[in-house]
């Protein structure tokens, strides 16, 4: 039951996925959630850095849908600049949307990637859904109530994956 919610891979950031690294796995579409994940949750816009990176997936064919619970206004505000797909209120673990977001780019379930910063949401519903998952490092280590209340559960899982050896990396 735990392993649904064991991740396909484990990055620090973000930056550390490259177009290189997603072709050579056969990845043409990448379902990625917002805060904490691209930008810390309580910043309205992309960074430069972050800008450039959808750029390069963008020069390289790779397609991109922001997948987020947060409120249309919010996801609107930051996907809207980056011409970029999105998916608000998502109600992640929930698959529906990550279908839908797979549907939209006319990719399959093993062209895609999830990416996302929370096990409890993006890598159970990735999961779920039947999606290779990668989990990234939070940006920040601060969170919005709920997500505050899925971090504590989120230690527990960590911590018994790493007793049974499933994963390697530390926090």
């Amino acid at each position: 039951m735990l392993k649904r919610f064991l991740p396909s891979q484990h990055v620090q950031d973000i930056f550390e996925i490259t177009p290189m690294m997603l072709k050579e796995k056969g990845i043409k579409g990448i379902i990625t959630d917002l805060d904490n994940t691209l930008v810390a949750w309580d910043v309205a816009d992309a960074t430069p850095e972050i800008i450039e990176w959808f750029k390069e997936m963008e020069e390289n064919g790779i397609r991109i849908t922001i997948i987020s619970n947060n409120n249309e206004k919010r996801v609107k505000l930051f996907s809207e600049p980056l011409k970029t797909p999105f998916v608000y209120s998502a109600r992640k673990p929930l698959s529906k949307a990550f279908k839908r977001a797979a549907k939209q780019m006319k990719l399959s379930k093993d062209e895609i990637v999830v990416i996302g910063d929370q096990l409890m949401t993006d890598v159970l519903g990735g999961n779920s859904a039947g999606f290779y998952t990668i989990l990234v490092v939070p940006i920040v280590q601060t969170d919005g109530v709920w997500t505050r209340i899925n971090r504590r559960m989120e230690r527990r899982i960590l911590s018994w994956m790493r007793k049974k050896g499933l994963i390697t990396w530390e926090e």
